[in-house]
């Protein structure tokens, strides 16, 4: 079969054959993918930086697809956790990391908005009780994640939602997906505190897709300009792209009732992400979230790890 394929950490991926791969065990069924989303996640994972990787080489990239089995039937899935993922022509399911679509489905729409939404649903529905009514600060929402976290904590019954990121046109966007104010990181360090203090003093949970000095200047903004420190605020670590470290001062840790917790692979159960899935996956099929998947070729996948997407949109690789 035809397949995108890493054959070294440094060296660009390439679209070459690859050997078919066959099913192994009883819940595992062959199925031509239709959809395979190019993920962050799928990006670390390519050029080996990911927490996860192992070093494994050669690897197809793709850590989720949607795809057809056989006899028609359309699965969503979670690839294995080998090196042989899903930016393929053909890949192997297993059913115990699928769910089955309804007829009709959009592929793209499915590929490209799964992964990112399923951080912040899963970071809201798996590692806190977050109930309607709180309230949510999303850190670095001017990614694409970050953008559908704003939706999803809508979705999920937000009383109030904050946007804070740096991309002004993405920012402008984000009331469009349910955002009660926004808040850009770009400027002075004390006016940026200035402002994140005041939109977002006594929200009940921060999703924080930055990391890095971004928090490090966000967790003091916040929790000092509190009305009640003592009421609870849940810091929800998710990703890092502003930094793999803070510096976290001890007396913010007294001075308030924060808690700092991450949310991914490890800090929630494989069963718990999976159980996840279909609810996730009907928010999208009904068109309730908001996804711009971009459509490109598998026999483009060196071009596509170098496309520029515009807000909101996912690159999608069909082969």
């Amino acid at each position: 079969m035809r397949a995108a394929v890493v054959r070294s950490f440094d060296a660009p991926r390439c679209y070459g054959e690859f050997e078919t791969p066959t099913p192994s065990g009883a819940h595992e069924v062959l199925v031509n993918v239709l959809a395979a989303g190019l993920h962050p996640r799928v990006r670390s994972s390519a050029d080996g930086s990911h927490y996860t990787s192992d070093g494994t080489l050669p690897l197809i990239p793709g850590i989720d697809a949607v795809g057809c089995t056989a006899e028609g039937e359309l699965l969503y899935f979670v690839a294995p956790d080998t090196a042989l993922g899903a930016m393929a022509e053909q890949a192997v399911a297993d059913r115990r990391r699928a769910i089955t679509l309804p007829p009709g489905t959009d592929p793209l729409a499915v590929a490209a908005a799964m992964n990112p939404g399923i951080s912040s649903w899963v970071a809201l529905r798996r590692r806190i009780g977050f109930q309607a009514g709180d309230s949510i600060l999303v850190l670095g929402a001017t990614g694409n994640a970050g953008q559908l976290a704003v939706q999803i904590a809508r979705r999920l019954g937000a009383s109030r939602v904050v946007g804070a990121g740096r991309n002004a046109q993405r920012l402008d966007l984000l009331r469009d997906f349910g955002a009660d104010e926004t808040v850009s990181l770009d400027g002075d360090e004390k006016d940026v505190a200035e402002r994140l203090g005041r939109a977002a003093a006594d929200v009940d949970v921060v999703i924080d897709y930055l990391w890095g000095h971004p928090t490090e200047r966000a967790i003091p903004a916040v929790l000092t300009a509190r009305t009640d420190r003592s009421k609870p605020l849940t810091w929800i670590h998710i990703g890092s792209v502003a930094g793999q470290e803070i510096t976290l001062p001890s007396y913010l840790l007294r001075a308030g009732a924060l808690t700092v917790m991450g949310s991914g692979q490890g800090s929630v159960t494989t069963a718990g992400i999976l159980a996840e899935l279909p609810s996730l996956a009907a928010e999208i099929t009904a068109g309730d979230l908001a996804v711009a998947p971009v459509a490109m070729p598998l026999s483009q996948v060196e071009q596509s790890w170098n496309t520029s997407t515009g807000p909101g949109q996912r690159i999608v690789l069909t082969p």
